[in-house]
């Protein structure tokens, strides 16, 4: 048996080019097809990525817990009291929660002008008061210098970090600031840091606008005494948010002597659930991008499937004599085979090459005016798996005209022609 044979792939050449507007037509319903089928691929994946990296560097297994008014009344306590966490509170959470793993309070502190001045310059800033812990909630890119540590906590150290937007309207270009001092609502803090947040997720601000001081140092400079207004959390491995949460609102409910069935005395927002959501919404977007693409690109199939049909039935007669002088029908059934997947392998191939390149246009075009990779192509086994998808459909459009063309006898044949 001959590997390959030349006088086949010049018989499929003649066949499919001897009704050239025909083949043509029949092969861009499966270029349409695969050509719809990569870029829809390559397209979801740039767009989940664009997702994805608004969550880059921010702790997908954290929590936050927010004090609201209470809804319903308890212990002598009226309904709609205004109540606020304490210190305490991260201390029960930190000793009885053994699935968190690093926990921070927080504390907020809006401009109401010009807050923040070095010389003549001046802004208007947010101020912020954390552990160093809060760098495994939302990861900090330092610029300069380093973030608050254990040291600024426990001596109340007057010092900052500053985001990239506070350095670079009080600090000139390239300008080292550590060391530096900026006066922040009347009181100097020396700048050990400039940093900004890689995620677009912002708790109680933008991380690039943001004045961080060490927690304890907030609390004595706002006169805050042991007031909290924010507790974050992450989960351990093998513990999620979702399972603490209704005991980590109970032992807060419990501290201030809240009802335990009131539903609105706690905020409590999981980003487990927010990563899930948006997981299951691409999960949703794959698969429907894959029925549309498949049913377009079966639908190219089919047409194939017909046009082999119809080209049979053309050839009845030249089948009949080649069954006549001694052809095997296996050898009938391969070559209508061959050629059914060589125009589909043709018109597929052309199909994601061109899906490729458009792709990569779009990739380039969107990449150079956001500076980051856009993500806007497919990865290499996706490639394979479609082209294996192709040959297998082209295997099967060929299938139902071989079977005819083989079960076409020698006399019948010659009787029709």
């Amino acid at each position: 048996m001959k590997i390959i044979d030349i006088d086949r792939w010049e018989e499929i050449l003649v066949t499919i080019t001897r009704n050239k507007t025909r083949s043509v037509l029949t092969a861009f319903g499966v270029f349409w097809g695969i050509f719809m089928l990569v870029v829809m691929i390559g397209g979801g994946n740039g767009m989940e990525k664009a997702m994805k990296s608004n969550f880059s560097g921010f702790a997908t297994n954290s929590g936050f817990v927010i004090a609201n008014p209470t809804s319903e009344a308890y212990k002598g306590f009226r309904k709609g009291r205004y109540w606020s966490m304490k210190n305490q509170d991260v201390d029960i959470l930190r000793s009885k929660m053994i699935g968190i793993e690093h926990i921070t309070p927080c504390l907020f502190s809006w401009p109401s002008g010009n807050n923040t001045v070095r010389g003549e310059v001046s802004g208007s800033f947010q101020v912020r008061g954390s552990y160093p812990s809060y760098n495994y909630i939302e990861q900090q890119k330092m610029k300069f210098g380093r973030y608050v540590n254990d040291v600024d906590l426990r001596e109340a150290r007057k010092v900052c970090t500053i985001g990239t937007r506070v350095y670079e309207v009080l600090f000139k270009k390239g300008e080292d600031p550590c060391g530096k001092f900026i006066r922040v609502d009347g009181i100097y803090y020396r700048v050990i840091g400039v940093c900004s947040g890689n995620s677009n997720i912002q708790i109680g601000g933008s991380s690039e606008e943001m004045i961080t001081l060490p927690f304890t140092t907030m609390q004595k400079t706002k006169n805050r005494g042991e007031e909290v207004d924010l507790i974050c959390f992450t989960s351990r491995k093998g513990y999620t948010v979702t399972a603490m949460q209704k005991e980590i609102e109970r032992l807060v409910k419990d501290n201030h002597k809240i009802a335990p069935d009131d539903p609105k005395a706690i905020f409590f927002i999981n980003s487990e659930k927010m990563g899930q959501i948006f997981d299951n919404l691409f999960t949703g977007i794959t698969l429907l991008i894959w029925i549309v693409g498949l049913g377009t690109l079966s639908a190219g199939i089919i047409g194939v499937s017909n046009i082999m049909m119809v080209t049979v039935k053309e050839r009845t007669g030249e089948i009949g004599i080649r069954r006549a002088i001694g052809a095997k029908p296996i050898e009938i059934m391969q070559q209508i085979l061959s050629e059914s997947m060589v125009l589909t392998g043709i018109a597929g191939m052309t199909g994601i090459c061109f899906g490729v390149f458009v792709l990569q246009v779009l990739n380039v075009g969107v990449s150079s005016s956001s500076g980051t990779d856009a993500g806007f192509q497919i990865s290499f086994w996706t490639a394979i798996g479609t082209t294996l998808i192709l040959l297998t459909l082209g295997s099967l459009a060929g299938l139902a005209p071989a079977w005819r063309a083989m079960s076409i006898k020698p006399i019948e044949a010659i009787r029709d022609e």
